[in-house]
């Protein structure tokens, strides 16, 4: 008899889990992925090609993810966690070989499960991968980059084939890509194009993976996608990142200090909080690599307080850091 239980499942589903009942198995696992296939359409050799198949742990039960394999070496499967708890989430990622693939190319990836119980999941693969046309390198990679700073990279395009070949647009949804693209040689069949992707000085901190769209006049394969990823770093750290002020009485004065740590020496313009119960010592005016924020607290509403810090810069383009302060005062009736 099973003991355990799968959270949000009825008695009858959990009757088939009781007898060896293939297509229930699978469909309890099936359930956790959002998308179990894909399709990479038109890509060019050399490319860098990879889609993340998202799952979540939905059940009571721990979760073990034992392997996963593909049916084809075009596609290298990778697995960022194996175990997860109850709404813990984890990603197979899939690779497409577009250097030694060419032409029309599928796989299967299938993930094998087991725990809480045996189950197998297909994930599909699919995509065209063509010849005639080559990136050098086969990503645009910032690697990292200061917040405020621009960045730019060059990826070049070649095409052998049609004389009269070109590339009419090139596309995105990230607002912070700018593209320039330059036709570099044009001769016996052969097109090469450099195109010089720049990130623009008001991308947010962070990582980010997206993909620029090579609009060309085929008439069959217009689109080619290029994979577009790096991480923004924030020149300024606050220590502590959350500022935890306590349990305090109504009235009650409390006292901490905030360390802002910069890649250079830099001056502290201004420090704000909407609330007007949080008070700080005027900025030093000298310009050093690590500041100190004296904090006063002077505790009026009684409730949670949740506020954010806000600390302005003269530090490239006026960098910002902030910090949330947390306080829970009590009611002033209760207080003696």
């Amino acid at each position: 008899m099973i003991r355990r239980t799968f959270v949000f499942m009825s008695i009858a589903v959990l009757a088939s889990f009781a007898k060896p009942v293939a297509v229930s198995a699978q469909d309890w696992a099936t359930k956790m992925f959002k998308k179990t296939s894909h399709d990479f359409g038109f890509v060019a050799r050399g490319a860098k090609a990879e889609f993340a198949f998202e799952f979540e742990n939905l059940y009571e039960e721990d979760l073990h993810v034992a392997s996963v394999r593909s049916s084809c070496g075009c596609t290298t499967p990778t697995i960022t966690k194996k175990d997860l708890k109850t709404f813990e989430k984890s990603t197979i990622v899939a690779t497409y070989n577009t250097r030694s693939f060419l032409g029309q190319k599928s796989a299967t990836i299938t993930v094998v499960i087991d725990k809480p119980y045996y189950a197998e999941v297909q994930l599909t693969i699919e995509g065209y991968i063509r010849s005639d046309v080559v990136f050098d390198p086969g990503e645009v990679n910032f690697g990292e980059v200061d917040q405020s700073a621009t960045a730019e990279k060059k990826l070049t395009v070649t095409y052998a084939g049609r004389p009269d070949w070109k590339i009419t647009d090139v596309r995105s949804a990230n607002e912070h890509f700018e593209v320039e693209l330059s036709e570099t040689g044009r001769s016996g069949g052969r097109v090469s194009y450099d195109m010089v992707v720049r990130l623009t000085k008001d991308a947010p901190s962070g990582y980010f993976q997206d993909q620029l769209s090579i609009i060309t006049d085929d008439s069959r394969s217009q689109s080619i996608p290029v994979l577009v990823q790096g991480s923004v770093v924030s020149p300024l750290t606050v220590s502590p990142a959350s500022l935890i002020l306590g349990n305090l009485e109504p009235g009650q004065v409390v006292k901490k200090q905030l360390i802002v740590r910069g890649n250079r020496p830099f001056r502290i313009l201004s420090v704000e909080c909407e609330d007007r119960g949080f008070t700080f010592e005027p900025p030093s005016d000298t310009s050093k690599q690590v500041q100190f924020v004296p904090v006063t607290f002077t505790a009026d509403a009684s409730g949670t307080i949740s506020q954010k810090i806000t600390i302005k810069t003269d530090l490239g383009s006026g960098a910002i850091a902030s910090c949330v302060a947390t306080a829970s005062v009590r009611d002033s009736a209760g207080a003696e």
